[in-house]
């Protein structure tokens, strides 16, 4: 029997690798599993396969035209880019730039996700990455005692976010800059604990939690 799979299909997680990055990057673009699969002139009962079974191995044209439409590029899509850095391809021919308000920066700041903090340490200023969440307009992040982001506390430091897309030529970056301070009322520890999205990537034992106060939140984005 041929499996239906029609607009109201419950969708199940993707597994693979080329799952999570197929079903992530159409979400961004608001595409449905059908319209991508139509676009691609895949079925999609195919495109499910491809985003459900980690053993999937699709050939490179169905690949080179799921990238075509999802306005990427195969080694994206593939995790063959995963070790470079991004902002690898060329200009655009006419970049243009635009200052981001307030609350712009704020909405691409969102809740949660990495950044990076810039922090002033005894052999001069370091710039590490950190697992952030946003509560009540204050960057806040755990870490270790010993980790070079605990030398933030008593300090005015800088973090930045940003996206940077290769395919488009187009991004955005957001720069906070403000005090940090230890968070040490036990109440406000509990209220943290259980307000965050994610914990460290670093893993292991990182109960310090680190509060950033924006004094200043400017952002720019790059399009073509």
């Amino acid at each position: 029997m041929t499996e239906q799979v029609g607009p109201n299909t419950a969708e199940a997680p993707p597994l693979g690798d080329l799952g999570r990055r197929l079903a992530v990057r159409r979400k961004e673009l608001g595409l449905t599993r059908e319209e991508t699969a139509e676009r691609a002139g895949i079925a999609p009962g195919y495109l499910r396969y491809l985003e459900e079974r980690p053993e999937a191995t699709p050939g490179t044209g169905a690949l080179l035209r799921l990238a075509n439409v999802l306005h990427t590029t195969m080694p994206h899509l593939t995790g063959g880019d995963t070790e470079a850095p991004s902002g690898r391809a060329g200009a655009a021919h006419h970049p243009r730039f635009t200052e981001l308000n307030p609350p712009e920066c704020r909405a691409l700041l969102g809740s949660h996700g990495v950044g990076r903090l810039g922090v002033d340490t005894a052999s001069g200023p370091v710039v590490v990455p950190v697992n952030y969440t946003v509560v009540d307009g204050a960057i806040v992040f755990r870490t270790a005692d010993d980790a070079t982001p605990a030398m933030a506390p008593g300090c005015q430091v800088a973090f930045e976010v940003d996206r940077i897309d290769d395919a488009f030529s187009q991004g955005w970056s957001v720069l906070v800059r403000g005090p940090a301070r230890r968070v040490s009322d036990t109440e406000e520890v509990r209220r943290l604990s259980a307000s965050v999205h994610s914990t460290p990537w670093a893993g292991g034992d990182r109960d310090l939690w680190v509060r950033i106060e924006p004094r200043s939140v400017t952002g720019r984005r790059i399009t073509v």
